[in-house]
């Protein structure tokens, strides 16, 4: 039935096909689905406007820019710990960067290769030899 719909359209100049859109509950300048940001997989028995009210009280404490760096993963527990008390529920870290990610551009907060080298840079410790020296008396 496409095909012959198809076939209609081109012969009918277009308009066939913009009913079957329309049928479809779709349009043109519909969006296909949501977008990725959107926190879908949250729990829809909070309301979204409250979630993210709560989350904004949060980042009064944890601000995001402290989730660039070695500090990460604690203002990540720390915001999810502060949702958890707030809703009386666990939040996932994923559940947390997704709200988040509605208000700030978190790919800015990932760390570069420059500041993963410093982080993985070792070094080798050794004592001064002056520890090593004996006092003789």
């Amino acid at each position: 039935m496409a095909k012959q719909a198809r076939t209609d359209t081109e012969a009918g100049g277009g308009r066939d096909k913009d009913k079957e859109d329309e049928q479809d509950g779709m349009s043109v300048h519909s969006p296909c689905k949501a977008p990725p940001s959107s926190a879908s997989s949250l729990p829809k028995e909070q309301s979204q406007v409250d979630l993210e009210l709560r989350l904004l009280e949060a980042l009064e404490i944890y601000p995001p820019v402290k989730l660039r760096g070695i500090h990460r993963h604690f203002v990540l527990y720390g915001l999810m710990e502060f949702m958890r008390r707030r809703f009386d529920r666990n939040f996932s870290s994923d559940e947390v960067l997704q709200l988040l990610d509605r208000f700030y551009n978190l790919e800015v907060l990932k760390p570069d290769d420059e500041e993963m080298e410093i982080l993985n840079h070792e070094e080798d410790f050794s004592l001064p030899q002056s520890y090593f020296v004996k006092e003789e008396i």
